[in-house]
């Protein structure tokens, strides 16, 4: 049973940093595209960053040179790195997995199958 569990959300200040963590259960989640995305109230989910099985990372415009995805086969986690937040990266953040409908790789929500449960972040004075 695949499954993926976020943590690492919390409240921090504007210009603070976070580091989210998803563990990966279910399958071999090395061999697997991860996809982080988040969701802001009345908005539509957004792909912040993914990481592929060769290890290749790609990020959204809006949080290039903030955000950093990595991984640990060992453990089976991806971690997202965001440095400088600003108060429009709050929202719940969620990790995701999927075939990506054959794309090498995709921001888009509806390529990824499966869903964590999510982690509030909170960008606020």
């Amino acid at each position: 049973q695949v499954q993926l569990v976020e943590s690492g959300g919390g409240l921090v200040q504007p210009g603070g940093s976070l580091r989210l963590s998803c563990t990966a259960s279910g399958f071999p989640a090395g061999n697997y595209p991860i996809g982080w995305f988040r969701q802001a109230p009345g908005k539509e989910r957004e792909g912040v960053s993914c990481i592929i099985r060769d290890g290749s990372t790609y990020y959204a415009d809006s949080v290039k040179g903030r955000f950093t995805i990595s991984r640990d086969n060992d453990k089976s986690t991806v971690y997202l790195q965001m440095n400088n937040l600003k108060p429009e990266d709050t929202a719940v953040y969620y990790c995701a997995t999927g075939d990506l409908r054959g794309s090498r790789w995709s921001l888009y929500f509806a390529d990824y199958d499966y869903w964590g449960q999510g982690t509030q972040v909170t960008v606020s004075s």
